[in-house]
């Protein structure tokens, strides 16, 4: 543990949350993040931090160390969601309608920025070079494979990111080894049959009946044919069918997701989803057309890096500090990142029930209790330099 770095996040500590509430205040969407990236180019530019413009949004920056090493890669995410703000106290309500940062991305990029700052005051200390990643568009999960894409991982030997989470309490830090974030996967299944007059039934195939019987149906693949050890969650979301009360529909459409922690879980679902669809349609006369789409990997947190994570913060902040927290089925394109380099990714508790700080995220109400920012910036800051310390090239 670095003592100047844990003085320096302490001393900029109302900056940092000054620049969260800013971020808070004017959100912006997947790949519309352009005052958030200026903002954050701005700081960079005071701190005297290189950096690179992405496409179309987006930044990666570098502090190269006094001494030869490796690299480090630290990211942050920027983007906020469509949910419209329902808390009408705070100071620093969303003015932009209809869209909120409900997921803590404004934290985050405000604790980066704060790391990179404390990191600047122990450059002449550093062996190595820490990159920051500014990622835009993580709800849609296609900003971190646009970063790597435009270099983002080129030369990196370790990646860390942080997620500020509300169903944690305040300051406690949770980075186990193995699955912490599943696969998210997008099924789109499209069901038709005959469409007719809904008075004359036996001269149609309703596809309103078909897609019903595979949604009652269809979880048995879970329960049925996926090892229960292994879990799996399959959501039909949307069901869209029909046109008017007195017409047999003739096209059905589902939209769900696939969660799961295991490659060959996810492939076993992408196979039996279809089968089973096919089957059911055929059973009725229908015909079935099934999209299975690949979406953001499972995040699975290298056990070495874990390890030095779960160190970083009890030297930092004290043996209670660690939260055993489970997997969550959520999903996050931080692992992509992990596919191109070994790291971890971690949680850092904001949930404070005097604060109404305990909504989930994407709530309309969700916030974060501030002082979580400190030791999540820390965290940032203590993991790269400690990497880079223990790890000379």
């Amino acid at each position: 543990m670095n003592e100047k770095i844990k003085l320096e996040v302490k001393c900029n500590e109302e900056r940092m949350i000054a620049f969260r509430r800013d971020l808070h205040r004017y959100p912006e969407l997947s790949w519309q993040e352009i005052r958030t990236t200026n903002r954050v180019v701005m700081e960079l530019e005071r701190l005297g931090i290189s950096y690179r413009r992405m496409e179309p949004t987006g930044i990666v920056a570098e502090l190269v160390g006094a001494k030869p090493g490796k690299m480090v890669a630290l990211r942050a995410d920027m983007d906020a969601l469509p949910v419209v703000e329902l808390s009408d106290t705070l100071s620093y309500k969303s003015q932009n309608d209809g869209k909120m940062h409900a997921c803590g991305h404004d934290a985050h990029t405000a604790m980066l920025l704060c790391a990179a700052e404390a990191l600047v005051a122990v450059q002449d200390e550093l062996a190595g070079t820490v990159r920051f990643i500014f990622q835009p568009a993580e709800e849609i999960t296609e900003g971190a494979e646009a970063m790597i894409q435009q270099g983002a991982m080129e030369g990196v030997d370790n990646v860390f990111g942080i997620h500020i989470w509300s169903q944690m309490p305040t300051n406690t830090i949770s980075c186990t080894a193995g699955p912490v974030f599943a696969s998210a996967d997008v099924v789109e299944i499209k069901f038709t049959g005959r469409g007719g007059h809904g008075a004359m039934p036996d001269a149609c195939i309703d596809a309103t009946v078909v897609a019903s019987a595979f949604v009652m149906g269809v979880q048995a693949i879970v329960s049925r044919e996926t090892d229960p050890l292994e879990p799996a969650v399959f959501t039909v979301g949307r069901m869209e069918a029909g046109t008017r009360y007195n017409v047999i529909a003739e096209h059905a459409v589902l939209e769900g997701t696939v969660r799961s922690f295991h490659p060959q879980v996810r492939e076993k679902m992408e196979h039996a989803i279809s089968r089973f669809a096919k089957q059911i349609a055929a059973t009725y006369g229908a015909t079935a057309e099934v999209n299975y789409r690949y979406g953001t990997h499972a995040v699975i947190n290298e056990e070495v890096s874990a390890t030095l994570a779960q160190r970083v913060a009890v030297s930092s902040f004290g043996d209670g500090v660690l939260y055993s927290d489970r997997p969550t089925t959520a999903g996050e394109d931080f692992s992509y990142y992990l596919q191109e380099a070994p790291g971890c990714f971690a949680l850092v508790g904001s949930g404070n029930a005097e604060k109404d700080t305990e909504w989930a995220h994407h709530h309309g109400r969700f916030n974060i209790d501030e002082d979580a920012m400190v030791r999540g910036a820390e965290l940032y800051a203590q993991y790269a330099y400690t990497y880079l310390m223990e790890n000379p090239e």
